[in-house]
């Protein structure tokens, strides 16, 4: 794409004129083949979700009662389960998210939560977050079919930027990020204080450009060929986004 020029010969981004805004996402369930995104309601998902998250984590020895898992987000904001409910309500009702449920759909429970966060329609940029998911998702296409489901929504309401950003020192946040194909922008230093402890936030984007050929690797690794009799993926979300990431970002 050659570079734009305005009447004084100063560089300037591309036009948007065809482009339009997006509205807001509205509250509505997002079907997938393992399971399905239900706006977050309390009353109906509270007890599932409070019993997910109280599964320790199986790579932490002293985890207890699944708190370790909540370490990056500020600590676990809860200690039981009416405290549980409490919080999913004011997540329920924050006019600047939109909280989700994800629903195994092998046996219709709650068993994580996600939300876009950071909504700005007028810029065309929308971002994931609030991501808690629940051991019971572990090693399951679960996981990833929720995050697809919220980034093929994002792009089909006509989102141009999808963010995703993590605490830096977060791992595992940051391989799920490129596994789904975002990439990765920059580190923003001594960005916020979270519990007490500084915290530097690593930022991952996918653009409108990017997503049909990360929607392609989506859907050929949740094909039905790509699983077999048990479950078990024949070729990876990580090896098909990174040849992508190869074509789409040459070094």
């Amino acid at each position: 794409m050659s570079q734009a020029y305005n009447a004084y010969g100063q560089p300037i981004g591309s036009n948007l004129d065809r482009w339009q805004a997006p509205s807001k996402p509205s509250a509505e369930c997002l079907a997938g083949r393992f399971c399905r995104l239900e706006p977050l309601d309390a009353a109906r998902h509270a007890e599932a979700l409070w019993q997910a998250w109280q599964v320790p984590a199986p790579e932490i020895d002293n985890d207890t009662e699944g708190r370790a898992r909540w370490t990056c987000l500020g600590g676990r904001p809860f200690d039981d389960e009416a405290g549980c409910r409490a919080w999913l309500a004011r997540m329920g009702a924050d006019c600047e998210l939109l909280c989700y449920a994800v629903v195994d759909l092998a046996d219709e429970k709650a068993v994580g939560m996600a939300a876009y966060l950071n909504i700005v329609p007028v810029d065309g940029r929308i971002e994931i977050g609030h991501i808690s998911f629940s051991p019971r998702m572990a090693r399951t296409p679960i996981s990833s079919e929720a995050l697809m489901l919220m980034m093929a929504h994002a792009f089909d309401m006509g989102y141009r930027r999808l963010e995703w950003k993590c605490d830096a020192l977060n791992a595992p946040s940051r391989r799920a990020a490129e596994r789904l194909g975002f990439r990765f922008e920059g580190v923003f230093r001594q960005h916020r204080v979270v519990a007490g402890c500084n915290r530097d936030t690593a930022w991952f984007s996918v653009l409108d450009g990017e997503w049909p050929a990360i929607r392609e690797c989506h859907r050929r690794w949740l094909a039905p060929e790509n699983f077999d009799a048990t479950g078990r993926q024949h070729r990876s979300l990580t090896s098909m986004t990174a040849a992508l990431r190869h074509d789409l970002f040459p070094s």
